[in-house]
């Protein structure tokens, strides 16, 4: 009997899936994610490239012609208003983060729904207020309101070296410009803040009050470690708006090129966005390059202050939705 081998069968092919519609819009959503941040990272380096180019003739300039066709050395004209404008921004941070913190609080976990939401609409739409509305409140309305304020605090506290020296007679100092800004930079904390101390874990909180803690003792406990970074991020960000700021400083702020930790003269230190802005219609040659490169220096300071920022938050990154 012959034994035949049997036949090799070929396996069926198999049937060709159907594309997953889900997949095909991640796909889709990746590629636009990946493209808009390229697309962010090449504005950024084409802005730093033309600050480079155009502030190189300033830079690497001649110190004698600086002097003629210029503002003077680079160095020493730019100083006074990167102090400034590093100077009046921590001033407005310091008044405005403790009321945003406190305002922010207060929105998410002590005020009735009925308050609290009419309230966070009103601190959204603060922060839709063009700079130039704020710059005219400031120079119209609140120097002159203010300065009564500062001749109390020039006679009673003038003993400190913030409140010394020679009174303005218009108010518009540096305090003043510094307190425009805290108010600008105000809603932009609060919101942001708001929404960090909302997604605080509720058993976390729940827990905390379960065990005998007042609403503070649950805040401290609970909700502040928790939102810290983004608090960080959020004074950052507010910092950021406060060191760019151009025309509020501008319209409330009499500044010149002075070096002074006195907040309440005449004799004011000006900002790097203000002094351009006052400076460049009138600049040309070598003066348009040196306003150039004085932007460069408030472009590095910005990025050095975000750099900082994200080195804070990524110390904490288990609490950070941002790493």
């Amino acid at each position: 009997m012959k034994i035949t081998s049997p036949t090799a069968t070929k396996p069926s092919a198999a049937p060709n899936p159907t594309p997953d519609p889900k997949r095909h819009g991640d796909r889709v959503f990746a590629g636009l994610a990946a493209g808009s941040g390229i697309f962010i990272l090449l504005i950024l380096a084409l802005v730093a490239s033309f600050l480079v180019v155009e502030g190189a003739p300033a830079l690497f300039a001649n110190p004698t012609d600086l002097a003629t066709k210029g503002y003077g050395e680079f160095a020493s004209w730019v100083a006074p208003y990167a102090f400034g404008t590093v100077w009046a921004a921590l001033l407005a941070l310091a008044m405005a983060v403790p009321v945003a913190i406190g305002i922010a609080l207060f929105i998410s976990h002590y005020a009735s729904r009925k308050l609290a939401q009419p309230l966070g609409y009103l601190i959204d739409l603060l922060a839709a207020v063009p700079s130039v509305v704020f710059g005219l409140w400031g120079s119209i309305v609140l120097a002159p309101a203010v300065r009564p304020f500062y001749d109390w605090l020039n006679t009673h506290l003038g003993f400190i070296p913030l409140f010394s020296g020679n009174l303005s007679g218009t108010g518009r100092t540096i305090l003043t410009a510094a307190i425009v800004l805290a108010t600008m930079v105000l809603p932009i904390i609060t919101s942001l803040c708001r929404e960090v101390f909302l997604q605080a874990p509720k058993l976390h909180e729940e827990a905390a009050l379960a065990l005998g803690a007042t609403r503070w003792e649950m805040i401290k406990m609970a909700v502040l470690p928790f939102a810290r970074p983004g608090i960080v991020a959020a004074v950052m960000l507010g910092l950021g708006r406060a060191l760019g700021e151009t025309m509020a400083v501008s319209m409330v702020l009499s500044g010149g090129a002075n070096i002074t930790f006195q907040v309440l003269t005449s004799e004011n230190p000006n900002t790097i966005a203000a002094a351009i802005a006052q400076g460049f219609p009138e600049a040309y040659g070598l003066k348009t390059n040196q306003l150039i490169a004085a932007g460069l220096v408030l472009f590095l300071i910005t990025l050095v202050v975000n750099m900082i920022a994200r080195a804070i938050v990524a110390r904490r990154a288990e609490y950070s939705g941002a790493n």
